[in-house]
């Protein structure tokens, strides 16, 4: 899984942290740090965490490492 979080249109709510605090941090008042690449085990709360966005500022992405995908 792979998650990018639109850090312009990131108002600093700070609503999805709680959701997922393994994977998202609210640095100071308006910052937020993430974890790109976060464990497949955070599925869900990244998920809920994405949907709790009130600015929808938080895009998750199926990601498959090279080489780990169906053969061609």
């Amino acid at each position: 899984m792979r998650i990018v979080v639109d850090l312009n249109r990131c108002q600093g709510y700070a609503q999805c942290v709680p959701l997922a605090p393994e994977v998202l941090e609210l640095l100071g008042e308006e910052g937020l740090a993430y974890d790109p690449n976060p464990a497949d085990a955070q599925r869900r709360r990244v998920l809920r965490a994405a949907a709790a966005c009130p600015v929808q500022a938080i895009l998750v992405e199926n990601y498959i490492p090279e080489g780990q995908g169906p053969a061609r």
